[in-house]
């Protein structure tokens, strides 16, 4: 972070700047605030910028032509600039000084503030509680970065400190709303840093507070860390914390699993885990992010040691039927459940692919998304043996071939067979599978050929 840093160029920022240019022409004070300024501060594009004011929402929503009042009781109004053809939208939040959160999550009472220092001594982390001038720069720093900053809470040296540190009491912000003790993993795991000691203790404390969030706002959370290219380091900040067990406790008992050796050198269920979280990219899919996650979560269920080695007989049923109960708490869409269950069902697949016959190899190819299969797989191996002799044989066939091979049209129908003489019924579904399969396995290619092997199978 360098005082030469220069104010962003985009639509986004530009929009915010006019927010503020007219709400300080109308006689009132007003900055940019938050996740913006850090992000800048440390060289990221922020994805949105925020606007705090000594204006009310009433004077804000008189102000500005178009405006909509999402949060006005809380003293947030979003300004939106722009035409017909596109416009940006900017959050403009009023001063605030919040009373007790009864519900761990929303103020009781919500009182404007005098003052910005007011305003930010009552957010999150010294990180988040910045705020930006951006017509304070004078001279030869002018348009720069650092010059622009308003720093009430110590979040700059905090920031090159490379800290998550709660702004005042630690314990007082987290009573405020618990889901602050998730936001500060996933900070710190986004950015590298490390959660200051009295702030970590403070999670530690008060981790199971966590069962009174909404488990929509959880998940949402758990996500982020899984999707932001750090999902490793947030479920090692998570353990650490305590957090883990109180989210999500059948991956906190992955811990101790042990595993056999020849096959995963890298030690017990929880170390392989982190092993694909580590390879997880930014901007991978959830489904994908909760599967790696997921894959295993079946073997502490399920361990048994024999006399040759550690098995794990049926884990992958036992998974996925905890896969299903975890995506039925925290109210994953019905689609994002689906995806994620598959993955976790077919992850072992790929070491019986070279002995599939073709028809049953083909059905494997099918599974939507299967590029997520083959990264999940591929992850798995990585993370263990390193092994990708299996991964490469799938890959390669799937690859090679065209889609018309792997779904192809159908020879016959029902209607066929009913044409043919038989009755409706529920044998139809397997007549059409035998047929379908030989199809696939390349013995029959014609509609006569396929109400042929019908006739010799079923009398």
């Amino acid at each position: 972070m360098t005082a030469a840093q220069l104010l962003p160029a985009t639509p986004q920022f530009d929009a915010a700047l006019r927010v503020v240019e007219r709400l300080r022409e109308a006689g009132y004070e007003a900055y940019l605030a938050g996740g913006c300024v850090r992000d800048m501060l440390l060289g990221r594009a922020p994805s949105d910028f925020d606007v705090a004011t000594s204006a009310t929402p009433d004077v804000v929503l008189g102000l500005f032509e178009r405006t909509f009042a999402v949060g006005a009781c809380f003293g947030v109004v979003l300004v939106a600039d722009g035409d017909r053809d596109g416009y940006v939208t900017t959050e403009v939040a009023t001063f605030r000084s919040d009373g007790a959160y009864s519900d761990g999550r929303h103020p009781d009472a919500v009182r404007y503030a005098n003052s910005a220092e007011e305003d930010v001594k009552r957010r999150d982390f010294t990180i988040n509680g910045l705020m930006m001038d951006p017509y304070r720069c004078k001279g030869p720093q002018a348009g720069t970065l650092r010059n622009s900053v308003i720093d009430f809470v110590g979040g700059v040296p905090d920031l090159e400190a490379g800290v998550i540190r709660a702004i005042g009491r630690a314990e007082d912000r987290f009573e405020e709303d618990h889901l602050r003790m998730l936001r500060g993993v996933r900070f710190a795991a986004r950015f590298g840093f490390e959660l200051e000691a009295e702030t970590k203790l403070a999670m530690q404390r008060l981790a199971v507070r966590l069962q009174a969030v909404s488990r929509e706002r959880v998940r949402d959370e758990l996500t982020r860390m899984l999707t932001e290219g750090r999902a490793r380091r947030a479920f090692e900040l998570l353990d650490e914390t305590g957090l883990l067990k109180e989210v999500l406790p059948e991956v906190a008992r992955m811990k101790g699993v042990e595993q056999p050796s020849q096959y995963h050198p890298e030690g017990d269920v929880w170390m392989h885990t982190l092993g694909l979280l580590g390879q997880l990219e930014e901007g991978c899919s959830m489904t994908l992010a909760w599967g790696a996650l997921l894959h295993d979560v079946g073997k502490p269920s399920t361990i048994r040691r024999a006399p040759d080695r550690i098995r794990f007989d049926g884990h992958v049923d036992v998974g996925v039927a905890m896969a299903a109960e975890i995506c039925r708490r925290f109210r994953f869409s019905n689609e994002e459940t689906r995806q994620t269950l598959v993955l976790v069902k077919n992850h072992m697949r790929f070491a019986d692919a070279e002995r599939m016959k073709a028809s049953t190899l083909k059905r494997f190819f099918r599974l939507d998304d299967f590029e997520e299969h083959l990264a999940l797989h591929k992850m798995d191996c990585l993370a263990g043996s390193g092994n990708l002799d299996h991964w490469e044989f799938v890959r390669e066939r799937w690859q090679a071939m065209p889609e018309e091979i792997v779904r192809p049209k159908p020879l016959i129908t029902g209607r066929e067979l009913i044409a043919a003489g038989y009755v409706p019924g529920a044998q139809f579904k397997q007549m059409l599978r035998e047929v379908e399969d030989a199809q696939l396995e390349g013995t029959i290619a014609t509609a006569d050929e396929a109400l042929r092997l019908v006739r010799e199978r079923f009398q």
